[in-house]
C-alpha cells in the first residue's frame, strides 16, 4: 500500500460524519482496509513515505486516527501517540503542512491536540488558529482546558487503567457525549 491510498481512503472516501461519528462500522471499514498497514506503521516501517508532507500525512493518520479506531477503548487506542506528535512536529517544523489543504493539516495538528502536555496543547491552539476553523479551533482549545485542569485526559482512564479522581468522575457524566 502507497501514502495516496491512505489518504484516499481517509479524506476521499469518507469523511466528517465517519470521522468523528462512525463508530463500530467505520473501525470495521478501517480493520479491514488498513489493519495491515497500520501494523506496519506502528512498527516504524514506513520511515520512507516521511520524504513528503503526503507521506508523513499518511503515517500521522495510521498512528493517530486509526489507532483510535481500531483499538477503540483499548490502551493500544493511545500506544502510538507519542510517534504520531513527533511526526507531526517535525510536519510543522519543516513546513510541509503548508503543501496540505485544510482537511489534511487538521489531521495533521490533531496529535498536538491529542497529547497530554499543556505545552502541546499551547501549540495545538496555536495551529488551529492560524488554520482558521472556528469548529476545530473550538475543540483545541477544549482538550487545552482539559489538560490544564487535570493533566491528562480523563476519557483515558479507564482504558490505560488509571484511577479518575472524583472531579474527573463528575467532569466525565458532564460531557458523557464527549471522548478526548
Amino acid at each position: 500500500m502507497q501514502p495516496q491510498q491512505v489518504l484516499e481512503f481517509w479524506f476521499e472516501r469518507h469523511g466528517y460524519e465517519d470521522w468523528f461519528r462512525g463508530g463500530e462500522p467505520f473501525d470495521a471499514k478501517c480493520r479491514a482496509e488498513l489493519g495491515d498497514i497500520h501494523a506496519r506503521a506502528v512498527k516504524a516501517e514506513l520511515w520512507h513515505w516521511r520524504s513528503g508532507a503526503e507521506g508523513r500525512l499518511a503515517e500521522i493518520l495510521l498512528l493517530d486516527q486509526l489507532s483510535r479506531q481500531l483499538h477503540r477503548g483499548d490502551r493500544r487506542a493511545f500506544a502510538s501517540d507519542t510517534m504520531a506528535v513527533t511526526l507531526a512536529q517535525e510536519l510543522v517544523a519543516q513546513g510541509l503542512d503548508t503543501r496540505l489543504d485544510a482537511s489534511q493539516r487538521m489531521f495533521a495538528y490533531l496529535p498536538f491536540e491529542h497529547a497530554e502536555s499543556e505545552i502541546l496543547q499551547d501549540e495545538s491552539v496555536r495551529l488551529f488558529e492560524a488554520l482558521g476553523n472556528a469548529d476545530a479551533l473550538q475543540y483545541a482549545i477544549d482538550h487545552r482546558e482539559t489538560i490544564r485542569r487535570f493533566g491528562r485526559f480523563p476519557f483515558r482512564n479507564a482504558a490505560l487503567g488509571r484511577q479518575s479522581t472524583p472531579e474527573e468522575i463528575a467532569y466525565m457524566a458532564e460531557r458523557a457525549d464527549q471522548i478526548f
